[in-house]
C-alpha cells in the first residue's frame, strides 16, 4: 500500500508539481491550501505518513501548525517536512526547532524532495 503523504502548500504550482513528483515516486498525495484546512484534513482522514508543510500561507502558518500537531497526542510523531522559500539559517533553526523533522529550501531538486520525503516516512 502506497504511503500517503499529506501536503499543505498554498500555491497552486507548487502543489501540482510537488504532487507529481511524489506520485511518480509512489506515493499517494492529499493537498491542503492552508494550516486550517490541513487541520481539518487531519480531523477527518487517517494519519499519513509524513506532512509535507510550507511556512509562509494565508492565516496559520506552517510553524503555528507544526506545533499544533505536535501537541496533539494522536498526531505528535508525524514526520513533518518543511518546504519553504525562506532560506537563512534562522528560517532553518526556528522550523526544526518548532517539531520538524526537516528543511528543504525552495527552490530545490526534484531528487533531493524524493528523498528527504523516503527518508522520513513511517
Amino acid at each position: 500500500m502506497a504511503k500517503k503523504i499529506l501536503i499543505v502548500e498554498d500555491t497552486h504550482a507548487e502543489q501540482q508539481m510537488i504532487s507529481a513528483l511524489l506520485t511518480h515516486a509512489g506515493f499517494t498525495v492529499a493537498i491542503t491550501d492552508s494550516a486550517e484546512s490541513a487541520w481539518k484534513w487531519l480531523e477527518e482522514n487517517s494519519i499519513p505518513n509524513l506532512i509535507l508543510l510550507d511556512i509562509v500561507m494565508p492565516g496559520e502558518s506552517g510553524l503555528d501548525l507544526c506545533r499544533k500537531i505536535r501537541d496533539h497526542e494522536q498526531w505528535k510523531d508525524i514526520p513533518i517536512l518543511f518546504c519553504s522559500s525562506k532560506s537563512e539559517d534562522f528560517d532553518r533553526f526556528w522550523a526544526l526547532r518548532q517539531g520538524g523533522n526537516e528543511y528543504i529550501t525552495k527552490p530545490y531538486a526534484p531528487q533531493k524532495l524524493i528523498e528527504a520525503v523516503a527518508q522520513h516516512v513511517v
